[in-house]
């Protein structure tokens, strides 16, 4: 029969997946078909088009990382794995048995089958799945389409920090105190802070980092020991000086890595040997082998700067939300990874002795998804129970409380009017007794054993006693453990265009702060549109980017290009049925349900009209190598500019050396572009930070340029004009306001334009002189007739009064050029 909760709680993990259900009240995982309570997330498509996953795939993939060696070309491997990382992304994994790309999606999609096919007693449709915290609303929407495809029809997903908490929480005998929970996956990183008091659980700070877990430490192995063995002992240079090469080694180095990573956790030495034939050959045609001694004190070296950075977001975490290491209770280890005594370690000496091992790391997130889909309803099918009594039952799924009251009634459409309902706890040493029911309904308070998820039976009986089939027929109340609410992990906001810088900048929406709880509702009011909307006309658009960011006190009026970027809602004219004109006020309100998915409402207060729309955030971002170097380059523009203004750059630099040098060896486009924007956002901080001294400076030398200009080309009304704005300009520097300062430094250079006005039309006529043959003029009579009468007049004693007119008149006959972008289109 059709279940009244989902039950089902998924991790979707970038390494290995895992699937559980709750039966009778206890959590359940199911084991794969090498019967291990985890699978690798790892896809195979075989000669005859065959998809395998799992066990066999992985083993598939070690081999076909190390085969690829031999042709050096990357389509020769038909496995995949760690495309978690590249959700949300048009990342395209080729399958040459099949002839076709596949994307992260549809290869996690086929992960979620093969989990669903261990399930053989029923089929079930809906699913709760788990999701790093700091993953982006577009790579969560990504997961909800793999669920599709996958054939769910419900899915709700759940941050793996607070599904680890519930699996913790459940059996933990601390029910008070401050948890953080390290989750240290495959290729992700979550840090959580939660306060527990009376076992129910607040979740008030998360913070990671997508692109930060196993893969990168077994990377590190590979470059830090295993590649320099191979060139100490043979000549590889072309094929590091080549990157598709160089990525076909490092990958089939991977597969020794991972060995050595894992044994190394408990081994004080591990040999790496390679069978004859496994690797291709080098430079000189000599086969490549690997046969050393690695120690765990090398493994521990390689991989410690990839623990310190995930115990350094922890300190940050700790630092922001003012609480001291020492108030942590408990430090609770989630994550393959997390296996490794360095890490146990480091978390001792720099984080809290309190490290708890007592949950396994590799299924607690699964266990702790199935007890939250213990409390969440799932999709029924009204066919499947379409002949019994169908009841209403209302409880609280999660509880702290020893008794639990559970309202109980008959709903409208059945056909028994009275009927007899008694719950039974799975024990067996507790029952209700037989209570009577009707559409009204009755309250029934139940005990409930401490410490664990209590599976109620419910029994209907008509009034002769006999047993009635009924839905549903059981419930769980999870006793000694609640979870109150799931946080936002990011602010949301949206770009405006700033008409004084020129381009668009981030405005929080009021509402959607960091760590607001789930649903929540976010406001911005007073925009202005900067161009009309006419009734009936596609082309007349309003676009509303909206953008995610960790800190909105930092990103608050920056650049918006620097941020992470979620999608766009886009009004036309065809939504309207009112003109709305240029600088119309608007507000924007934005809704974001519990799995992060929003929709915006825009409210025109001129027209006193609504237009509301979901917010499209499944197409997939676009990241590439020029994405990356030209980001790079900026960076390092506003370096040197910075450096050429007088500041400091030497930390800036530094961080900037080792965000390129990452960017040399990484594959993973998306991880690189989020480095690099957190320079450049530092970049932004450190301008904004000595905006006003180099403004200053600015402001000072254009007014002794501009008193030079008056003192050999003014009059008596420019004097006026000096003089009112040496007032202003002093105003100014007295009250250290950049944006009364940069309208101040406007006048000043708007004045001594007009005072050299002169020289300046002297330079176009001559420079036209001089280039006149390259220039595809409209007329090129007029021009030469324009320039030769501007030449005449330089020769006597020119003024602007004669010059400007010719010079006007030579511009207005030069080829139209493509007009630069503007903010048309956007908010103000």
């Amino acid at each position: 029969m059709a279940r009244v909760k989902i039950d089902y709680g998924i991790d979707l993990g970038t390494t290995n997946s895992a699937i559980c259900r709750m039966e009778k009240g206890e959590p359940r995982i199911f084991k794969t078909d090498t019967l291990k309570d985890t699978m690798p997330s790892c896809v195979y498509i075989n000669k005859k088009g065959s998809i395998i996953v799992g066990d066999s795939a992985y083993r598939t993939m070690k081999s076909d990382k190390k085969k690829a060696t031999k042709s050096w070309k990357k389509e020769a491997s038909n496995t995949y794995i760690e495309f978690k990382r590249t959700m949300a992304t048009d990342t395209k994994y080729s399958c040459s048995n099949l002839g076709k790309d596949f994307s992260s999606e549809e290869l996690s999609a086929e992960v979620l089958k093969a989990l669903k096919a261990f399930v053989t007693d029923e089929n079930f449709s809906s699913v709760i799945i788990t999701v790093p915290a700091k993953f982006t609303v577009n790579q969560k929407t990504a997961t909800l389409e793999a669920a599709k495809l996958a054939g769910f029809s419900k899915c709700e997903l759940l941050q793996e920090p607070i599904a680890a908490a519930m699996a913790y929480g459940l059996t933990s005998e601390e029910k008070n105190g401050t948890w953080m929970v390290f989750d240290f996956g495959g290729g992700t990183f979550d840090a959580a802070l939660l306060k527990v008091e009376d076992g129910i659980i607040q979740v008030f700070d998360t913070e990671g980092d997508n692109y930060l877990g196993g893969k990168n430490l077994d990377y590190a192995i590979v470059d830090d020991i295993l590649i320099p063995y191979v060139e100490e002992n043979y000549t590889i240079d072309s094929i590091l000086a080549d990157d598709i090469k160089k990525q076909i080694l490092r990958d089939a180095l991977k597969t020794y890595s991972e060995d050595a990573k894992n044994q190394l956790s408990f081994n004080d030495h591990y040999d790496v040997i390679s069978d004859l034939g496994e690797l291709g050959e080098d430079d000189d045609g000599e086969e490549l082998e690997l046969d050393l001694t690695i120690t765990q004190e090398q493994v521990f070296d390689a991989m410690r700067p990839y623990f310190q950075k995930a115990i350094d977001i922890c300190k940050d975490l700790l630092k922001r939300n003012n609480l001291d290491k020492s108030k942590l209770s408990r430090v609770i280890l989630v994550g393959g990874p997390t296996h490794s005594p360095l890490v146990r370690q480091m978390l001792k000496d720099q984080i809290t002795p309190n490290v708890d091992v007592s949950i396994d790391p590799m299924t607690a997130v699964a266990t702790g998804a199935a007890l939250y889909a213990s409390t969440i309803d799932a999709q029924v099918n009204e066919e499947e129970i379409k002949d019994v009594i169908k009841l209403d039952v209302g409880y609280e799924s999660n509880s702290v409380e020893s008794v639990e009251f559970v309202s109980v009634k008959l709903k409208e459409d059945n056909k028994e009017k009275e009927v007899f309902v008694e719950l039974i706890r799975s024990d067996k040493s507790w029952s209700s007794g037989k209570v009577k029911i009707d559409t009204t309904g009755d309250v029934i308070d139940v005990n409930l054993l401490e410490g664990r998820a209590n599976s109620l039976s419910i029994l209907c009986y008509d009034a002769m006693g006999n047993k009635l089939e009924c839905f549903p027929n059981e419930i769980t109340i999870v006793q000694g453990t609640k979870v109150s609410a799931t946080p936002l992990p990011y602010n949301i906001g949206i770009g405006i265009w700033n008409a004084t810088k020129k381009l668009e900048v981030f405005r929080m929406a009021k509402g959607l702060e960091k760590n607001k709880t789930l649903p929540a509702v976010g406001v911005i009011n007073n925009l202005k549109t900067t161009n009309q909307l006419r009734p009936g006309v596609a082309s007349d658009t309003l676009k509303i980017p909206v953008y995610q960011v960790d800190d909105f006190k930092e990103a608050e009026g920056k650049r918006t290009a620097y941020y992470e970027y979620v999608a766009n809602v886009e009004i036309t004219g065809e939504d309207v049925e009112t003109l709305i004109t240029e600088d119309s006020y608007v507000d924007v309100t934005m809704k974001v349900d519990g799995s992060e998915q929003m929709t915006v409402e825009v409210f025109f207060q001129s027209a006193d009209i609504s237009v509301e729309k979901e917010l499209f955030t499944g197409k997939k971002q676009s990241t590439s190598e020029d994405d990356i170097q030209r980001l790079l380059q900026e960076a390092r523009r506003s370096i040197n500019q910075l450096e050429s203004d007088g500041v400091d750059v030497c930390d800036l630099r530094k961080q900037y050396e080792q965000v390129e040098k990452e960017a040399e060896n990484s594959s993973e486009h998306k991880a690189t572009l989020e480095d690099i924007k957190k320079v450049l956002r530092k970049i932004d901080a450190m301008d904004s930070s000595t905006e006003w001294d180099r403004l200053e400076t600015e402001i000072i030398n254009q007014f002794e340029d501009l008193e030079k200009a008056q003192n050999d080309l003014g009059d008596d009304k420019t004097a006026r004009l000096v003089e009112q704005l040496r007032r202003q300009k002093d105003q100014a520097l007295t009250k250290k306001d950049v944006k009364i300062g940069r309208e101040v430094l406007d006048l000043i250079n708007s004045l001594y334009a007009e005072l050299t006005m002169v020289y300046l039309c002297i330079h176009v006529i001559e420079h036209y002189n001089d280039h006149f043959g390259s220039v595809r003029w409209k007329d090129k009579s007029r021009a030469r007739q324009l320039i030769d009468n501007g030449l005449e007049q330089i020769l006597n004693n020119p003024t602007k009064q004669t010059l400007r007119p010719i010079a006007a008149g030579i511009v207005l006959l030069l080829p139209d050029d493509e007009r630069s972008k503007g903010p048309a289109g956007l908010l103000h």
